[in-house]
This record gives C-alpha cells, sequence and structure tokens, in this order.
C-alpha cells in the first residue's frame, strides 16, 4: 500500500528536530514515507547539523539490533524499515544576513554533548566522505558503514535534491516540513519556481504571529536566522509575488525575482508559536517512559535521554525553580500534523492571512507582520466589482485604495497564510510522541 503522505523534512538538528525525525521515522508505511531530509544551518552549524543526523541512523540501526535480541516484535520504526530517504546537504548560511545559531540552547553539538557523551553512540568522521568525494580518504573507502543502508547520501546541493523529487513524482504528492531556516526551500524556489510549485504544502515551524518571539520580543529563530528566505518564499503565496518580496539593499539581490506569472500559487501551512509552544513535553513524563528502556540497555534510550535532560536541565537554568515548564514541542508537531492531517481537529484560520515577513527593521527583522487593523478590502466590500472568469485577480476594479501603498487592503497583493491554530489536542501530543518512538 502506497504511503497516505509522502515528505521532504527539511531541518536543522537541534534537540526537537531531532524528536520530529524520530516521529517521522517512527510512523508505519502507510502514513508515512520520508523521501528526503534536506539538512541545513541553524541551531548549530551546518556540519554539526549533518553530524546529528547520520548519528540519529546509527543510533536507529544499533536499537533496531537490541529490540531484535531482546525479542521486541511489536511494530515500531515502519517508515524507517520501508524507506530509504535521501539525505542531502544544504545551505551553511543565510541570503543576505549573518548566521545565527541557538548553541546556547541546544549546546555546542546541538545535542548538549551526546557525542562525547556516549562515543560508542557516534558515528567514526568517515562518514563525511558519503557526502564529499574531496574528503581524504573518500575514494579509498570501500564499505560504507552499514547505518547507511538506512538512507541514501547525496553528494548534490540540497535544493537541487529537492527539485528532483518534486520533479520525478506526480504533481501535488510531495509535502516539504520545514522545521529549520527557509534557506534551503527559498534556494529551490528561486531556481525552478514552476517545479517548485508542484508541491503539495509546504508546512513551516516558523513565527510569532500574536505571541512573542523567542529570539526577539517579535522574532521566532527560524525565521529570523533567514528573514529574506522566508520573506521570498512567502511570497509566493500571494496572486503578485512582487508586492511582499523583500526590497534590494545593496544594490543586488542573491536571488533572482520570480518570473511575473506564475501557474500557481503557494500553498503554505504555518505553524508558527502561537501553537507550537503550548504542545510541551515534560521532564518527569519523558524520564518515566524512557527508564525501564534504560534498565534493559536501548541505545535510543540513553542516546536520548542525554540530550533531552541536557535541555530540561537548561530550561531549569533559564526559568529558575518552580516553573512547571516542558520542553515545547515545536517541531514535532509539524510532523504530527502529517501524520494526523485528516483529523478535523487541525484547523487553521478561517481565511488565509496577508502575513509579511519584515526583513529590514533595526529591531524588528524576522518579525510576522499583519494587519491587525480590521478595515475593509474596496474590492471585496462591493458586490458590483466586475471580475474576468479566468483570471479574476487581474480584471478587479476598485482595488486601489488611496494612500495604501504597500498594498494591505488589495485583494491582489499580499500574502495567502493558513496559519494553524488548533491541534488534536496539546495536552496528549507528548504522549502520543514518547508512544511512537519507545513503542
Amino acid at each position: 500500500m502506497a504511503p497516505k503522505n509522502r515528505i521532504i523534512i527539511d531541518t536543522d538538528p537541534g534537540v526537537d528536530d531531532v524528536l520530529a525525525l524520530l516521529l517521522a521515522l517512527s510512523a508505519s508505511p502507510e502514513e508515512l514515507e520520508v523521501a528526503m531530509i534536506s539538512v541545513t544551518y541553524g541551531n548549530v552549524p551546518l556540519q554539526g547539523c549533518l553530524r546529528n543526523v547520520v548519528a540519529l541512523f546509527h543510533v536507529l540501526e544499533k536499537e533496531m539490533k537490541w529490540r531484535e535480541e531482546k525479542g521486541i516484535k511489536k511494530a515500531a520504526f515502519g517508515a524507517l524499515k520501508t524507506y530509504k530517504p535521501v539525505v542531502a546537504v544544504g545551505a551553511s548560511h543565510p541570503l543576505e544576513d549573518e548566521e545565527l545559531v541557538a548553541d546556547h540552547f541546544h549546546g555546542a553539538d546541538g545535542l548538549h554533548g551526546v557525542h562525547d557523551a556516549h562515543p560508542h553512540l557516534s558515528p567514526a568522521d568517515t562518514w563525511r566522505s558519503l557526502f564529499d568525494d574531496k574528503i581524504a580518504g573518500a575514494e579509498s573507502s570501500t564499505e560504507p558503514p552499514s547505518f547507511s543502508n538506512y538512507f541514501t547520501p547525496s553528494k548534490g546541493p540540497a535544493h537541487e535534491e529537492i527539485l528532483r523529487i518534486l520533479r520525478e513524482s506526480p504533481e501535488g504528492t510531495v509535502t516539504i516540513v520545514a522545521v529549520g531556516p527557509l534557506t534551503n526551500v527559498a534556494l529551490a524556489a528561486s531556481q525552478d519556481p514552476e517545479t517548485f510549485l508542484r508541491v503539495k504544502e509546504l508546512v513551516v515551524m516558523g513565527g510569532a504571529v500574536h505571541c512573542e518571539g523567542n529570539v526577539t520580543p517579535v522574532a521566532e529563530f527560524n525565521c529570523m536566522a533567514d528573514a529574506v528566505a522566508a520573506a521570498r518564499v512567502f511570497a509566493l503565496t500571494s496572486p503578485t509575488p512582487s508586492s511582499t518580496m523583500p526590497p534590494v539593499l545593496h544594490g543586488k539581490s542573491v536571488l533572482p525575482a520570480y518570473p511575473q506569472k506564475l501557474s500557481r500559487q503557494l500553498k503554505l501551512t504555518l505553524f508558527p508559536l502561537d501553537i507550537t509552544t503550548p504542545h510541551e513535553l515534560h521532564k518527569a513524563n519523558f524520564n518515566d517512559k524512557i527508564k525501564p528502556l534504560l534498565e534493559a540497555g536501548s541505545p535510543l534510550a540513553q542516546w536520548t535521554g542525554t540530550f533531552m535532560n541536557g535541555t530540561f536541565n537548561k530550561i531549569d537554568s533559564m526559568l529558575g525553580e518552580g516553573h512547571n515548564e516542558g520542553l515545547s514541542l515545536h517541531d514535532p508537531l509539524c510532523v504530527w500534523y502529517m501524520l494526523t492531517r485528516d483529523d478535523p481537529a487541525w484547523k487553521t484560520v478561517a481565511q488565509p492571512e496577508d502575513i509579511r515577513i519584515e526583513t529590514c527593521g533595526q529591531w524588528t527583522r524576522g518579525m510576522h507582520v499583519i494587519d491587525r487593523r480590521q478595515r475593509a478590502k474596496p474590492a471585496e466590500k462591493d458586490s458590483s466589482v466586475q471580475t474576468h472568469p479566468v483570471d479574476p485577480l487581474d480584471a478587479v476594479t476598485l482595488d486601489d485604495v488611496p494612500g495604501d501603498e504597500m498594498g494591505w487592503l488589495s485583494v491582489r497583493k499580499g500574502n495567502r497564510i493558513h496559519r494553524m491554530v488548533s491541534s488534536p489536542g496539546q495536552d496528549i501530543f507528548a504522549g502520543v510522541l514518547l508512544d511512537r518512538i519507545f513503542a
């Protein structure tokens, strides 16, 4: 049976990114196929993120052997066993900005020192030759590491692999789940917009719309890490992408403008901090779950226990005693959506929102800007507006409003973002996550 959903995960592991990958790979083969893992910089520099992805497969290989030796028959990690995702290396820095990392929260290696704490669970550095022929010893290596049986390493750039998969797949059958800075996604969209728009949906973890940011008062990390990339990607949801493209500040844009006419608009479903932050995993619940597995010798429990408790300790140090805060499951929530997207409890805003990305502000870079003025758009309010039956937006009259230079009141301009506002349950998700990963 073909999987219900086929996805590309664009990621910058990172603690919650690793949980998202584990959740995706723990799916049944009927639920989900991970066609590709596209790696980008973010929580730590690019090579650190790539190392964490490779280490994940290394640990899962050990875990599968351990479960077999223990006679654990319960079905788990069906997607891991059935499909073999491409792993490709992407951008190492933002399009037009200085690199921003979150190693202050995730640790210098992105996983709170897990590689030093458990060297037997970390792959030997020879794994680097899987992705680059120029690395010393790559040509003489005759036997790839056994854990690479679970993935196909690519020596090509991630954005080109994204386009290849979209090109070779039936239109509207692949969803991109982007849980890091959007640089790889922006590069793919720029290189071949029409192929990129073959995507079924782009699911983005990013932004803060009606809540505070997590790296500045108004900005969320993924968006601020490459605000220009985010603005370019969001613009593809607009009937007129040029209306929300980031301005050129230094004489020349790194990437070209989109063609004036595109065949379709991008469907972008946004998971901002507004919805992701309340979905929490608490330290006691996590440790209660893995305790018997640790005692039995589970490599996965040992590995995750190290970086998860490092994260919980970091939260404690930031917030002080008695805070009762858990780890927000930002990235895993997007994967849960892919596993259960038919559940009617998933709800987006009633109408797509015109959410724009600030790319130039001294204090507001990365901010998700939304018009809260509640002003009517004349072209929507006036029932006498005549539209062309084939391309109605081209023939709209009464769309230009005096003083509305930025097009906030235009039906032809602005983005169209499907912002997620409700899930099947913020109180149950942590349990679902733990049960699936540690079944």
